[in-house]
């Protein structure tokens, strides 16, 4: 068993219950900044530039893929919580045959998500994307929610990986990494993203909160 399917298997029963929450809610009208997907999946593509940009950040890259899969996420964001082992499951079972993208998108109603994104950019300096991604969401039930800046928690997170603690603080504090991050968020405006998590398979936006056959499904038929 692999790390990261050991993680989603450790994650599901306290997604399942969120998922639960999330679907109850779907229906209503969401204020705001609430985590919410964003509606009934529209027909037209979305424009690739604003979808995946140069410096986008690959969790799953292949040659010559077919199929990219862009995910606008938000790291405090409950309903992402639930989405992530889906992710993982679909990141693993098409590794090698799919692009697997993140973007940025810290919804202004939650108190550590654009500090949460700052960490997981700053880690990516160093290498540990992936690493980061993982570990917010592995903790997110300690630290979600709250009105107080987690900064000083995401420097211990940083430590506990191994990274180069100074180092990950100058990049923290250097504006570019925000700047890197709230550019995520603009192309996620400019694509219409209101909620997270937000899909899109080969441009398509996907439903809110789409489960592992619906996205296997649109995969496989963009793959055949």
């Amino acid at each position: 068993m692999t790390k990261n399917l050991a993680i989603t298997l450790a994650l599901i029963a306290t997604s399942a219950l969120v998922l639960g929450a999330f679907i109850v809610l779907a229906g209503r009208s969401a204020p705001p900044g609430d985590a919410a997907g964003a509606g009934a999946a529209p027909a037209s593509t979305a424009p690739e530039e604003l979808l995946v940009r140069e410096d986008s950040h690959h969790l799953t890259e292949a040659p010559d893929a077919e199929v990219t899969v862009v995910e606008f996420l938000d790291f405090e964001c409950e309903a992402c919580l639930a989405q992530f082992p889906v992710m993982e499951r679909l990141r693993e079972d098409y590794d090698g045959r799919i692009n697997l993208v993140i973007r940025y998108f810290p919804m202004p109603g939650h108190t550590n998500s654009e500090t949460a994104a700052t960490a997981v950019e700053a880690a990516a300096r160093q290498g540990e994307l992936e690493a980061m991604y993982i570990k917010m969401y592995e903790t997110q039930e300690e630290w979600g929610e709250s009105d107080e800046s987690k900064a000083a928690e995401f420097a211990g997170f940083a430590e506990d990986l191994g990274l180069d603690t100074e180092q990950f603080a100058e990049d923290v504090a250097d504006p570019a990494t925000l700047d890197r991050v709230r550019a995520d968020f603009e192309d996620g405006r400019a694509l219409g993203v209101q909620g997270t998590p937000t899909i899109f398979v080969n441009g398509r936006q996907t439903d809110p909160m789409p489960s592992y056959a619906t996205l296997s499904s649109m995969i496989d038929r963009e793959l055949s």
